[in-house]
């Protein structure tokens, strides 16, 4: 068995090749601090849209429609943290989140 297209791309502060920014709208993030950590996409009204595993490297993204949203930082022993964060289209919204 391969691992091409099994798997998603390799998270890394750079886009990945290919992303058009003219119709993406990006929220990304480094997490310190947290050693495993979740990062969870809500929308503005609280409700989930989505979640990512932190990479190792404590990077995270996501793809969202243009509007308000909270990521949430979800990691070991309990510790959350939200930031509420824009979304625009054409940018990368960069979040840095010590926890």
């Amino acid at each position: 068995m391969t691992t091409q297209g099994c798997a998603a791309p390799e998270q890394t502060v750079a886009l990945p090749a290919g992303i058009d920014l003219s119709n993406q709208a990006v929220i990304q993030g480094v997490v310190s601090g947290a050693g495993t950590a979740y990062a969870r996409l809500l929308d503005h009204s609280g409700e989930f849209t989505g979640e990512v595993v932190v990479s190792d490297e404590g990077i995270f993204r996501f793809f969202a429609a243009p509007g308000q949203w909270t990521v949430r930082i979800i990691a070991g022993g309990g510790v959350t943290k939200d930031v509420p964060v824009e979304a625009k289209l054409g940018e990368v919204a960069q979040l840095s989140v010590a926890v």
